[in-house]
Formats: C-alpha cells, sequence, structure tokens
C-alpha cells in the first residue's frame, strides 16, 4: 500500500487491522543499495557503540513537546498529535564526544537533539574532518535518511552531555499504520524542513557560482 494512500482517510478500525502491513520506510532500507558486508545501522547498535543511557518517557516525552510548541515547522501538530507523536519516540542521554552518526554509513533512524550541543562536520578526502554547522536543542538529524535510506552525509557527534529523542524507521511505520493523522502532519513537517534547507543550500551554491 501506497505511503500517502495509508495516511488518506483510514478509519481507525483499518489502521487497528492494518497494523501489521505498514513497512513503508523499513523496507526502504531494504531495497537500498548497501555495499557488501555492510548492513544498515539500527538504534540499539548504535546506543551500544556510544554508551547511551536510557531517559525517563515522561520527563524525555515533556521535552520533545515543549520543544515543538516552539518550532514553526511543527505547527501544522494539534497538542494532541504532539502528545501522540512523543509516543513512538525513545529517549536517550549520551556523554560528549560521542559520534550519533557517521558519514558513509546507512542508518534507520533519526534524532531530535533535546539539550546539548552536536557538531555536523564532513570527513574530506585528506582524512580531516570539516565543521559544517554546530546545533542546539530543537536540530534534526539524520532525517533526510530516514526518509530516502541513502547513506549519511556527514558526522554528527556530540559536543557536551546531550538528550536526545530517536525515532526508527520501524517506528514510524507504525505511527502510520496505527495514527495515520497525527504521522501525515509529522511527515510533513519534516519534508518543509527537508525543502527549506535544500533551498538555502541551492541558494548558497548559486551565489558562489560564477554568473549564478
Amino acid at each position: 500500500m501506497k505511503l500517502f494512500d495509508r495516511l488518506r482517510g483510514a478509519s481507525r478500525k483499518d489502521e487497528v487491522d492494518d497494523a501489521s502491513e505498514s513497512q513503508f520506510f523499513t523496507t526502504g532500507f531494504h531495497d537500498a543499495e548497501v555495499a557488501i558486508n555492510e548492513s544498515v545501522v539500527n538504534w540499539p547498535q548504535r546506543a551500544t557503540e556510544i554508551g547511551a543511557a536510557k531517559l525517563s518517557r515522561n520527563a524525555g516525552g515533556q521535552r520533545l513537546i515543549d520543544l515543538w510548541q516552539q518550532d514553526k515547522y511543527m505547527a501544522g501538530l494539534t497538542p494532541a498529535d504532539m502528545d501522540r507523536c512523543a509516543k513512538y519516540f525513545h529517549f536517550y542521554t549520551v556523554k560528549a564526544n560521542a559520534d550519533l552518526i557517521s558519514q558513509g554509513e546507512t542508518g534507520s533512524f533519526m534524532i531530535v537533539l533535546l539539550r546539548g550541543a552536536v557538531a555536523v562536520d564532513r570527513l574530506q578526502p585528506w582524512g580531516d574532518r570539516l565543521r559544517l554547522t554546530e546545533v542546539r536543542a530543537g536540530s534534526l538529524l539524520g532525517e533526510m535518511s530516514l526518509v530516502d535510506a541513502a547513506p549519511r552525509w556527514s558526522y554528527c557527534t556530540t559536543l557536551t552531555d546531550s538528550e536526545i529523542a530517536v525515532l526508527e524507521a520501524g517506528d514510524l511505520d507504525r505511527m502510520i499504520a496505527q495514527d495515520p493523522a497525527a504521522a501525515c502532519r509529522l511527515i510533513g513537517s519534516l519534508a518543509r524542513r527537508l525543502s527549506l534547507r535544500l533551498r538555502k543550500l541551492s541558494a548558497r551554491v548559486a551565489a558562489t557560482t560564477p554568473g549564478g
């Protein structure tokens, strides 16, 4: 079943009956071209690698909702939508100098930074990391790869002890099946963010291109 077919007009009974069918984002990683001997990196694997510790769901969920309420891109979500969507996230604390996301890997999760600071770096051919930006609470990390199942474009490394909310592909599929209206508005918010990011990048490229 197509993603937006599922998101449009499903009854509550249909949502429950079809819960096991929604694998749109999960199967995206199965369809992606992953290098031989390379596997999709899921969050439990990454959490173990960096020693992430679970954060109280109540505390993490409330912090996520508080940030969304201040975020203009989340204006399409009602308070009830935010509360329902937050239930599909997992919450963690992470020490400084941890690679939440690694360049070139195929990862099946996205992150919302709840507290702390994260550096976004790109590894250069000569081996140095180029600092692209530093982000603070409310920023999204890895959402593009969650949508298109393509390899990660950069490293995302904690600069301080941080708190994060994690949404995995399987949980997003579950949200689509069980609460398509809220899922549709969340995906719409992600799409607006990605569109703005691409527009800004295009403008920067045009500004540095002769005759652009």
